[in-house]
């Protein structure tokens, strides 16, 4: 019995989430009453309110789910945090993705990418997302530094969602998309694990820059007021400019003896 009702249950929420997201479809986030669902949906108002706390809760079903923080600490011994997401990521790309209709899925992001109410609730659901992150990693690098780990790795997860979503809103065949997701996933990563720098400069990862080279003037000790000297000797820079100066105060001594 207790099997039966569970179903039931069940049967009930899929069933106000396909009226709702039918009814946003057709006329908008904004447009559409808790009521209208619910009558559509031929249950009692409180009745959806049982199954979906808010309207948004209809529309943003599985928006922030994703487990980030169990990733990271349910990952194999020796694999850092990026790469155990890195590893989740790839498998996302180009695994299976069964059952999915593509039409129904971009009349959903069509539905949220409209909505400023919506786009504000999904923000505030992944911030959550983001801050359980930050508090696994936070039992290995400290707060602050888990902080900025989580807020660096969150952004650019959402970028690589947000961006494949609205390549399907655009009309990108689901395997086209899929295909550049992968690609953008090794570009997300590679930017989390070797910083911006390298990739602004030429493209290469950070451990395959070479060296640079050193700077053959010394820099050792404060230099003078002039910036010309410092405690350990000349400096290269200047040191010509210094030299022309003294030969023409010198020269200026010698024209005044002489007219005296």
């Amino acid at each position: 019995m207790a099997g039966l009702r569970e179903r039931k249950k069940e049967q009930t929420r899929q069933r106000l989430a396909a009226t709702a997201w039918r009814l946003f479809a057709e006329r908008g986030f904004e447009a559409v009453t808790v009521s209208e669902i619910a009558e559509a949906a031929e249950v009692a108002k409180a009745t959806l309110f049982s199954y979906f706390p808010t309207k948004e809760s209809l529309a943003l079903q599985g928006v922030g789910d994703e487990d980030l923080a169990g990733i990271v600490a349910g990952r194999p011994a020796g694999t850092s945090p990026l790469d155990a997401l890195r590893t989740h990521y790839r498998a996302f790309a180009v695994g299976p993705m069964t059952g999915i209709d593509t039409e129904v899925l971009v009349s959903r992001v069509r539905v949220i990418f409209d909505s400023p109410a919506l786009s504000s609730a999904a923000h505030a659901l992944l911030y959550q997302q983001r801050q359980k992150l930050a508090e696994v990693l936070a039992a290995e690098h400290g707060e602050t530094a888990a902080a900025l780990m989580a807020a660096q790795i969150s952004a650019s997860l959402v970028t690589l969602q947000e961006t494949f979503f609205r390549r399907l809103a655009a009309g990108a065949a689901l395997e086209d998309a899929r295909r550049r997701l992968a690609e953008d996933v090794e570009l997300a990563f590679g930017l989390l694990a070797h910083g911006l720098d390298p990739f602004a400069s030429g493209g290469r990862p950070a451990r395959d820059e070479p060296a640079p080279a050193e700077d053959p003037t010394p820099t050792g000790g404060p230099t003078t007021t002039d910036g010309l000297t410092t405690t350990d000797g000349p400096r290269t820079t200047g040191h010509h400019d210094r030299t022309d100066r003294n030969k023409h105060r010198n020269k200026h001594r010698n024209e005044h003896r002489n007219e005296q």
